[in-house]
């Protein structure tokens, strides 16, 4: 093995696994809990789930027959308002990010991530040879908006994951209009705000935003992003993209389905919307969020904290692993009221509150 291990890369030496949140399986047998009552307020699903008719969709579907994409880009195209030329898919958010990476960056090149945020950026970076350049956010978690010379891509979530807080339209141009490279704007959880940056991307050939179909329209499991973009990058795009844009029969199925009942994603977005609100009065630590979670900084360590609601059966996030928010920091998914519930009095058994 020695002789053939040195054929690895060196750069995967700079990097740690990503870290997905912990599952209800997962949790259920290192504590002795049973699966069902366990609260998963850990991976920024939503609760509620999609569309009975996605359902339908994949009941119907025949997993032999390779995807036929192009009916789901025209209706993806619908939604996001933009010309179907302009639209690209991916095996979710994370297999768009990875072609467009594939697009711009070569090793030696840099690209700018703004922490803390999504450690996708940095494994895609390290992994092109490329090398990541980070600027923590100022002490309110804003963006800063001068861009060092000589970025390939520039990085940008907003809603941002796990802090939840939005870049302004003015300070999103400014980066755009003073930098050389491309900007990937991230909108994983857009639905969640009242923002919408989408129209942007006709103004300048250099902004490319990204969408999932993973949070709002709850198809996490079905992997299936999009974004859109100048039409030079979606040619090229699609030059460079896996056959079929590695996305499944299944996974078209779904989204054309979801993309048929915009109104049960809307409905689910605002029951989010109000839950969120009320635990945001529960526990004034919450910072304000665009997003379907909320982050707060704790007094104890976070670790310590995160395992202590483990053992009540609830899961949360411990923001340790990424970079940049230190050790004292929590990410919790807004769930049903029920669930919600369940977190409260957990949070107040753990934190001493009545």
């Amino acid at each position: 093995m020695v002789r053939y291990s040195e054929n690895l890369r060196p750069c995967l030496a700079r990097l740690k696994p990503y870290v997905a949140g912990r599952g209800t399986q997962e949790i259920a047998a290192k504590y002795g809990l049973p699966p069902a009552g366990i609260v998963k307020l850990g991976s920024n699903e939503n609760p509620y789930g999609p569309s009975a008719k996605v359902f339908e969709a994949i009941a119907s579907v025949r997993p032999e027959r390779y995807p036929e994409p192009e009916g789901l880009i025209e209706a993806l195209a619908g939604y996001a308002g933009a010309p179907p030329e302009n639209v690209v898919i991916g095996a979710g958010m994370d297999g768009v990010m990875d072609t467009i990476t594939r697009l711009f960056l070569d090793p030696g090149d840099r690209a700018l991530i703004y922490t803390p945020t999504f450690s996708y950026y940095e494994i895609l970076t390290v992994t092109a040879g490329a090398e990541p350049v980070f600027l923590l956010r100022g002490p309110d978690l804003e963006v800063p908006t001068e861009v060092p010379a000589g970025m390939k891509i520039v990085f940008i979530c907003s809603p941002n994951n796990p802090t939840g807080d939005l870049i302004s339209e003015n300070d999103l141009r400014t980066i755009v209009e003073t930098t050389d490279g491309v900007v990937f704007l991230d909108e994983a959880y857009a639905e969640f705000s009242d923002q919408n940056f989408l129209p942007l991307v006709g103004e300048y050939e250099n902004l490319v935003v990204g969408r999932t179909t993973s949070k709002a329209f709850g198809l996490a499991g079905m992997r299936l992003g999009y974004a859109v973009a100048p039409e030079w990058i979606a040619e090229e795009y699609r030059r460079a993209a896996p056959p079929f844009f590695g996305v499944t029969t299944p996974s078209v199925a779904a989204g054309l389905a979801a993309l048929s009942d915009v109104e049960h994603m809307r409905r689910s977005v605002e029951a989010i919307r109000r839950e969120r609100d009320r635990l945001r009065r529960a526990i004034s630590e919450f910072r304000p969020s665009g997003a379907n979670f909320l982050y707060l900084e704790t007094a104890e360590p976070s670790g310590i904290v995160a395992e202590r609601l483990l053992r009540r059966g609830v899961i949360i996030r411990d923001c340790f692993s990424f970079r940049g928010a230190g050790d004292h920091a929590l990410r919790v998914t807004v769930g049903t009221p029920e669930e919600n519930d369940r977190f409260l009095e957990a949070f107040g058994e753990v934190c001493g509150r009545p």
